[in-house]
């Protein structure tokens, strides 16, 4: 067993699960919706019975019910004796969710390859006999590829050299290299929220603690609310996506920017930048360049604008910082294949000609998505960001986790607001990706909208008899 979570926290994660009858599948929905995304981890010791059900207000037959409901989908098992452990949750075949291997996966906000990608693999695999006669991977990265990255860095008005870039096995270890050499227990970072919820856990498993600052598709950041947490908290590191921001689709303003960075400054933060989006415009020019200081640490990757298969992201910092990077390295991974960076290395030189492209191909779903769920959804909030992966959709009901998984038993992964979360809230909201084909995205919709009026009926009119009313949770 590697943890333990306590009732009144899970009771605070589960938010407004009370969606549906019976009440004991209702709570069996909620807990398997924190298990399938991760908020409870797997072999996480969940309360006792009547523990749980002292919490919420329950009957500890309710709270029974619920467990055997989990362990008949694969998402406990329970022991006499020790109690009831989460069990790891597999993308496809986890309980009754795509037992045939078939569905509509829109949890992965990633576009299809590039369609040049195949050739510019094969180009190089014409060559392969450079490159087999060497050790076949590389701890800072071939010099090739950093002085691509670095060169399209001083493009956009940012000096770099190649000794400032540390190449990477894609953003997400990009992510895990900088958060454990810069945090640790007792330390705490500031995130956005919503926020891109693999950096959120990231930063927990260093063991420091997370902070939010808000951001919003209409207002964007909330400047007096940052400067006051930045005040308070005086974060280590502060983590933001300046650019098409994952979930929201905003963009920051050169004020935006400026005042983080001054904010940063007086707390002594390192602001921490993440770029696996910024190229992604649909409409109109490229967002205004931004100044985060000569200080900042920004990530990068291919996985968006090429392809999410070809693992090769960078980290762009100060040298002391990447030799820093570079002395921990070994202690996770031995590097980065240099096939897959010999690939890199070309496709960085065809990028005035891919980002036309992306922008093409992430419009015609961007368009298909949203003229679908303003037909379907008129009373949401849909919005229309210039770029990214995805809307952060508005509902008019807080049932975000209740239709994701009506959504699953159909076929179709999506992910509820509450996951995008740093503390707590988002239930009215969905994060909806455009990267999937245009007719895979109505499809999907068309599901949505069939399940919504028995969703969003169940929790406008489900009423819980006395002896289950809801008890404070102080």
């Amino acid at each position: 067993m590697d943890s333990r979570i306590g009732a009144r926290s899970l009771a605070a994660a589960l938010g407004g699960w009370r969606t549906r009858t019976p009440t004991y599948e209702a709570l069996a929905d909620g807990i398997r919706l924190l298990c399938l995304d991760n908020r409870v981890a797997a072999h996480t010791a969940l309360p006792a019975e009547r523990e749980l059900a002292a919490t919420l207000g329950l009957s500890r037959a309710t709270v029974a019910a619920a467990y055997r409901s989990l362990r008949e989908s694969g998402h406990i098992e329970s022991t006499r004796g020790s109690g009831s452990i989460t069990l790891p949750q597999v993308r496809r075949g986890a309980g009754r969710v795509f037992d045939d291997g078939e569905g509509i996966d829109l949890q992965q906000a990633s576009p299809a390859a590039w369609p040049g990608l195949a050739g510019v693999i094969a180009e190089v695999g014409a060559d392969a006999a450079s490159l087999v006669g060497r050790p076949g991977y590389d701890i800072v990265g071939s010099s090739e590829l950093r002085t691509a990255i670095a060169d399209r860095y001083t493009a956009r008005g940012i000096p770099t050299a190649p000794d400032e870039i540390l190449v990477t096995n894609g953003g997400q270890h990009a992510i895990h290299l900088v958060t454990a050499a810069l945090l640790g227990p007792g330390m705490t970072a500031l995130l956005e929220t919503p926020t891109y919820p693999h950096a959120t856990e990231a930063i927990k498993a260093t063991g420091a603690r997370v902070t939010g600052t808000p951001v919003t598709v209409d207002g964007g950041w909330d400047l007096d609310r940052a400067e006051q947490t930045f005040r308070r908290a005086r974060p280590t590191l502060a983590y933001l996506m300046p650019w098409f921001q994952n979930p929201t689709g905003r963009s920051m303003s050169p004020t935006d920017a400026a005042t983080f960075r001054a904010a940063a400054e007086r707390a002594g933060t390192v602001l921490v930048i993440d770029e696996t989006t910024a190229e992604l415009m649909i409409d109109g020019t490229a967002p205004e360049p931004l100044d985060f200081g000569p200080h900042a640490v920004r990530i990068g990757s291919l996985g968006k604008t090429v392809w999410g298969g070809l693992r090769v992201g960078w980290v762009r910092a100060d040298r002391t910082f990447v030799r820093r990077l570079v002395a921990s390295r070994p202690r996770r991974d031995l590097g980065t294949a240099e096939f897959e960076q010999a690939v890199a290395a070309r496709l960085m030189r065809l990028m005035p000609d891919i980002l036309p492209q992306r922008a093409e191909l992430l419009g015609r779903g961007r368009d298909a998505a949203v003229a679908a769920l303003r037909a379907s959804f008129p009373t949401w909030d849909v919005p229309v960001p210039a770029g990214g992966v995805s809307l952060w959709v508005g509902m008019d009901a807080p049932l975000s986790g209740s239709l994701v998984l009506a959504a699953r038993r159909e076929g179709v992964l999506l992910s509820a607001g509450p996951r995008f979360s740093v503390d707590g809230g988002y239930d009215a909201h969905l994060r909806v990706p455009f990267t999937a084909p245009p007719e895979q995205l109505r499809d999907a919709i068309t599901v949505l909208a069939r399940l919504w009026p028995e969703v969003g009926g169940a929790g406008a009119g489900h009423a819980q008899d006395e002896s289950e009313a809801v008890a404070a949770i102080v």
